[in-house]
């Protein structure tokens, strides 16, 4: 019997592969581990993250069109800020900055090149509102 699920992979509707893969690599700091534009599919990781990106031809064949919101949940308040400099110094596209929101979330928003989005947050909820 199952114990637990694994992690979930994302599958990231994209223009092109190999545009986007280049994106991911070189401002959001993922490692390109496999695939190409003409294939339709790249996998790309960072840590325990893997991602799936994939063009729209590749994508007809399952029906899955729409962008998508990748949530990253980070282990503190810290990382979530120390992530936005990273990327922030690395042109990724960033759409608002590090804020706790009332819903007790630390969170930033990026998006890649297709207007794909990614919410990094670290949930205080346990610790309250003040931390």
């Amino acid at each position: 019997m199952l114990a637990s699920f694994p992690m979930a992979v994302p599958e990231i509707p994209v223009r092109n592969v190999d545009e986007a893969a280049a994106y991911y690599v070189n401002a959001l700091g993922f490692r390109f581990d496999w695939g190409n534009d003409e294939g339709g599919i790249g996998g790309l990781s960072q840590g325990q993250c893997r991602l799936f990106l994939t063009n729209e031809a590749f994508r007809l064949r399952y029906g899955n069109t729409a962008g998508v919101v990748i949530w990253l949940n980070l282990d503190s308040k810290g990382e979530v800020d120390e992530l936005y400099e990273r990327w922030k110094a690395a042109g990724a596209r960033l759409l608002s900055g590090p804020e706790d929101k009332p819903w007790l979330l630390r969170e930033f928003t990026a998006a890649d090149i297709d207007g794909n989005q990614l919410r990094v947050f670290h949930d205080f909820s346990r610790y309250g509102p003040a931390r």
